[in-house]
């Protein structure tokens, strides 16, 4: 993690003195949460290379060979690894669903205002369902000056269209917390026939605000499990394109704690024995691994929003691949 702030620091510096970022805001808002944020996402990988390490020097001392000739079954040797792994796989999912959210919103924030400060403003072909049978649509909206472009408001009754209002431009008031329409018309179906109103300007309120309309796929990182299903639900009733980028957030952080016990297995199996090279040559191994672990990840979750993969099993995949390379190096571990 040194290494990463290091690093993260020879991107950033420009944006952080150039937006005159506060010291303390820098050490305490930004790589404290920094670094809990980034050091549970790896853990289990870190965990897999100190797995490696550690055993890798048993097994050079030539005390795993010991510790087998005296009788301990390799499955019994093992127990200490399995209890370390539930003890870590645990925290990460604490982390994972309640502490990291809450330490990600200081992050997030201080990202968004010293560093991220050039984020896209312009979003076309907004299309949502904000509430049960009403539909609005954009053809763009900027979201740094709430002003939306050819906007239409549909009021449905089951099937049935009941009212519809077009608008060349709309503005958000943020003071008196209300819409203006520029050059609109509404057409309104009744039994009797279709009514028609326009004019040139109309102020009004909606069921939504220009908030609806941010980018909003980092902000689940601040929220915890509770708060996160509870946003998917409210976005899945919306329309939101995004979900699939909520959904492998959710399954992500239930599937990272598991690959703590996959990875250890994995590392000790493949580490167990004495070779040439010694742990340098374990280690080498290991990364390769990792890496392969991290590209299994990234594949599987393009898959997921841009292929129609299901975001339970993109998240789950690696798990399922990674755990059958397990199971099949712990059978062969022994011998």
């Amino acid at each position: 993690m040194a290494i990463a702030i290091i690093f993260d620091i020879s991107e950033q510096i420009d944006d952080l003195v150039e937006n005159e970022a506060p010291l303390k805001g820098i050490l305490w808002d930004y790589y404290k949460n920094f670094v809990l944020f980034y050091g549970n996402l790896f853990s289990p990988l870190l965990t897999f290379l100190a797995v490696i390490f550690f055993t890798a020097q048993l097994a050079s001392r030539t005390e795993i060979v010991a510790i087998l000739s005296g009788g301990i079954s390799f499955s019994r040797l093992m127990w200490p690894y399995f209890i370390s792994a539930t003890i870590l796989a645990a925290g990460s999912f604490y982390l994972n669903n309640y502490l990291v959210p809450k330490a990600n919103q200081d992050r997030i924030e201080f990202e968004s205002r010293y560093i991220h400060t050039y984020r896209r403003t312009l979003n076309q072909g907004v299309h949502k369902q904000i509430s049960p049978g009403q539909m609005i649509y954009f053809d763009k909206f900027n979201s740094k000056s709430n002003i939306g472009y050819e906007f239409t408001l549909e009021e449905w009754d089951g099937i049935e269209l009941k009212s519809k209002l077009f608008a060349n431009y709309v503005k958000w008031d943020s003071t008196s917390q209300t819409w203006s329409l520029e050059n609109y018309y509404l057409r309104t179906y009744e039994e009797d026939g279709e009514r028609v109103e326009e004019g040139k300007q109309r102020d009004t309120t909606f069921a939504f605000t220009p908030k609806e309309f941010a980018n909003r796929i980092n902000d689940i990182q601040r929220m915890n499990v509770n708060e996160l299903d509870d946003f998917i639900e409210e976005q899945r009733l919306k329309g939101d394109p995004n979900i699939p980028f909520y959904l492998i957030e959710k399954h992500t952080r239930n599937a990272l704690p598991f690959s703590t016990y996959i990875l250890t297995i994995i590392g000790v199996a493949m580490s167990s024995r004495k070779v040439r090279g010694g742990i340098g040559a374990h280690i080498a191994a290991g990364l390769a691994l990792a890496v392969t672990y991290i590209l299994a990840m990234k594949v599987s979750t393009v898959y997921a929003t841009n292929a129609g993969l299901d975001p339970l099993y993109a998240a789950w995949i690696p798990n399922l691949l990674y755990g059958v390379l397990a199971i099949y190096l712990y059978s062969k571990a022994p011998k």
